[in-house]
């Protein structure tokens, strides 16, 4: 006699069991043998096509392979339709979980690519490539949801036409995600600022990393992360810097008062011509500002022909060498603050009285 479990002898649930763990280890097998022929090939050479297969087997997922072999492995089975169905649900679910790995991974692939390539000659196709990629991977893992719940037997229209009932108390609970989400939107199609761009936030600054479908990362100066939320950004007033084409720069010096006029005169003329001895320079004026409490001030404007913060640096200190040096040569001395006290000598009383008694003695 032999015994039954669920309808079936159990020899047969040896042969499925068999059949089970057969089909995960050969397929298992087949997964790491084409993985290791293809690793060494893609680090010889990394052509796109192979480079995706070897991702491909490599995001295919363990729990994936064992449901198909379950699901294999009951076909050497009777069992009651019930259980034949939800195994085959379970199988269909498997299969649309890694079928949404598998293009989730495609889809960041091709848009990294793109943006990569798109960095070095249009930072702005770039920061939208890249929003373009997030919209695509929630639509996709959105519709693997629905053929999902189709596929359970749920009704997809009345779930959608929930979501609309639903949607306006959901929308009110996370109207801040959502702000940040439309937020970030805004910030790609209109563009203020780019992935690379050095802007001003308030007091805040530094270099765009990463734009997300919540906030957005600066890098500082200093080295820290900013990270702000992308609708409080929108609110903030922000300078871009990348976006300037020319930097107007202004300063000024004072030189000390005995300085004679004819030096002074020639100051302007001696300032222009420095500065537009520099390269990548464009001379606006140079003027005696004032009469300052212990200088005679000068002011010169021009323009540093770059947006680079390190070119205006290297220009300006170049700049403030070669003035220092030529006034040097005309003997023309910078002024620092001073004051001047001047003592007037009286006679004390008792220095009179000494005076007279020397003067009757005499």
């Amino acid at each position: 006699m032999n015994p039954q479990f669920y309808g079936n002898t159990l020899l047969s649930w040896i042969i499925a069991c068999a059949v089970g763990v057969s089909v995960f280890f050969v397929s298992m097998l087949i997964k790491n043998r084409i993985a290791s022929r293809l690793e060494p090939l893609v680090q010889k050479k990394p052509l796109p096509p192979l480079k995706i297969a070897l991702e491909l087997l490599r995001h295919t997922k363990v729990f994936f392979l064992v449901v198909v072999a379950i699901f294999f492995g009951l076909h050497a089975l009777s069992l009651p339709p019930a259980l034949y169905r939800a195994i085959s649900i379970l199988t269909v679910l498997a299969f649309l979980f890694q079928m949404a790995i598998w293009f989730d991974w495609l889809i960041y692939y091709f848009v990294s690519r793109y943006v990569e390539r798109a960095m070095v000659r249009d930072a702005a196709a770039a920061t939208t490539a890249k929003a373009l990629g997030i919209v695509l991977r929630l639509i996709l893992w959105a519709l693997i949801l629905l053929l999902a719940l189709d596929n359970m037997g749920i009704d997809v229209t009345a779930v959608v036409a929930g979501l609309g009932i639903g949607g306006v108390a959901v929308a009110l609970a996370v109207q801040n995600i959502l702000g940040d989400l439309f937020s970030s939107f805004s910030i790609v199609l209109d563009k203020p600022f780019l992935v690379g761009d050095f802007i001003i936030v308030d007091d805040l600054m530094g270099t765009v990393e990463h734009v997300g479908l919540k906030t957005t990362r600066l890098r500082s100066l200093s080295g820290e992360q900013l990270v702000f939320s992308n609708s409080d950004l929108l609110r903030a007033r922000i300078r871009n810097y990348k976006r300037m084409y020319e930097r107007r720069v202004v300063f000024s010096f004072g030189v000390i008062y005995q300085t004679p006029s004819e030096k002074l005169s020639a100051i302007p003329d001696i300032v222009k011509a420095i500065i537009t001895s520099q390269e990548r320079t464009r001379f606006d004026r140079a003027h005696f500002l004032k009469f300052g409490n212990s200088s005679l001030d000068f002011e010169v404007v021009y323009y540093v022909l770059s947006p680079d913060y390190n070119v205006y640096m290297d220009t300006q200190q170049a700049i403030n060498l070669a003035i220092y040096e030529r006034f040097a040569e005309e003997g023309i001395e910078f002024a620092y603050p001073t004051q001047t006290v001047y003592l007037k000598a009286e006679a004390l009383p008792s220095q009179l009285a000494q005076g007279e008694a020397t003067n009757e003695a005499q």
